[in-house]
């Protein structure tokens, strides 16, 4: 199908979608011990001839859970071909969805999300009911909290496994410096994962996504003073040294990065470029974030280097690595003492487990057209959704601070 093809497609079941795809239910339970009730949302996000990708949202009105397993029916004969942000089993026309280990817990009012793809045949409905633990969806909260320590989750003094902020911690910033990958968008239908991140944090955390498409680590920092000439030393002359708008405001002290702040920086896709003005030699790169990291640290801001994302490219049935300036980013992050993420290592590893290789190169239909748009390397919502999902299973399995605001 071509790409015109499928967004007129996807004009049609976005209409489908309002009235399949779009519902919520509120789920009500009676253990006598303690308050229950839940809202699920189930909205289709991209159809396609066959296939379907779709989001969930549980949100729980009643005392915290620790654990959750959602239960659902297909009808018309729906199948899940892969999931995100939940391990989801089906038998039969029952679909199971368990949290994974970085998202067991949902605080009282709160919400947790995932995501799967699935096949359709002759019609797509959405579920008629669910059930959360067990317990199926009729409505209301139900059920009163012990004053009990013991007996009522919100109160216990047993910590939680998922760290949760409390206003004492205050606001934080999360700026976002890097390439198209990362940014909000680059036209439609691209989405970087940075336009996502903000969905796993909670309201005490706000995103400032300054990624920009097609920049390498230098013509982000410099923008149009980066030269189309090399120099003697086989980099691309500047003809000035001022920093680019986006980088001089976060470097602002009323207007930028403050103390306790974050700041996450991936580069590396177009740094590769063998001409001028993206190319970046290694010793650069490596110079250039050691900059970016050594500024946010004086101002007490806390960065976070990450390496590329990889594009999807397939030996036989296996995704392989393919970025460069990977073991570039982690030199960086010895010598400053920055924390490093390894999305590149995570998205391949994420791609081979959703069994995206082997491809034959049609990016407009199927698992793969719903995750990437229209070639290997950018992503459509739902793959970023998927890539930012790293991310912050990332931030929490390292420990770092972040992780407290993290839903």
């Amino acid at each position: 199908m071509s790409t015109l093809r499928r967004r007129a497609a996807a004009l049609v079941t976005s209409a489908a979608a309002v009235l399949t795809g779009a519902l919520t239910w509120v789920a009500g339970a009676a253990p006598a011990d303690a308050a229950t009730g839940c809202a699920v949302t189930y909205r289709i996000t991209n159809q396609w001839p066959g296939g379907f990708g779709a989001d969930v949202t549980v949100t729980n009105l009643g005392d915290t859970i620790n654990g959750w397993t959602l239960g659902w029916s297909f009808t018309a004969g729906q199948r899940i071909t892969q999931a995100w942000n939940a391990a989801v089993t089906q038998t039969g026309s029952a679909v199971t969805a368990v949290n994974v280990d970085y998202n067991p817990t949902i605080a009282s009012n709160a919400s947790v999300s995932f995501g799967f793809n699935s096949s359709w045949s002759s019609a797509n409905p959405a579920p008629a009911s669910f059930t959360l633990n067990g317990v199926t969806c009729t409505g209301g909260v139900t059920g009163s909290p012990s004053p009990s320590p013991s007996a009522s989750p919100t109160r216990s003094p047993s910590p939680s496994p998922t760290p949760s902020p409390t206003p004492a911690q205050g606001r934080i910033t999360v700026w976002l410096a890097g390439d198209s990958t990362v940014a909000n968008s680059s036209g439609a239908p691209i989405v970087g994962w940075g336009r996502e991140l903000g969905q796993y944090l909670t309201t005490n955390a706000t995103v400032v996504n300054n990624a920009v498409g097609g920049r390498s680590v230098q013509t982000w920092l410099y923008e149009s003073a980066v030269t189309n000439s090399m120099n003697s030393s086989g980099e691309c002359a500047l003809s000035s040294t001022a920093y680019a708008s986006r980088w001089q405001s976060m470097l602002d002290a009323s207007t930028g990065m403050k103390a306790g702040d974050y700041l996450f920086i991936q580069f590396g896709i177009n740094d590769g470029d063998p001409s001028c003005p993206r190319h970046v030699g290694a010793a650069r790169y490596r110079e250039l974030l050691t900059t970016m990291v050594r500024a946010a640290q004086q101002r007490g801001a806390n960065p976070v280097l990450v390496t590329p994302v990889a594009a999807l490219t397939c030996s036989g049935s296996t995704a392989t690595p393919n970025r460069g300036f990977v073991t570039d980013t982690f030199t960086v992050g010895s010598a400053t003492g920055a924390p490093v993420i390894d999305l590149h290592k995570l998205s391949y590893t994420l791609y081979n487990s959703l069994h995206f290789c082997p491809f034959n190169g049609d990016y407009t239909s199927g698992p793969v057209g719903a995750f990437f748009a229209n070639d290997h390397t950018h992503f459509e919502a739902a793959g970023a959704r998927q890539i930012a999902g790293l991310v912050a299973g990332a931030v929490r399995d390292q420990g770092l601070g972040l992780a407290a605001y993290l839903q």
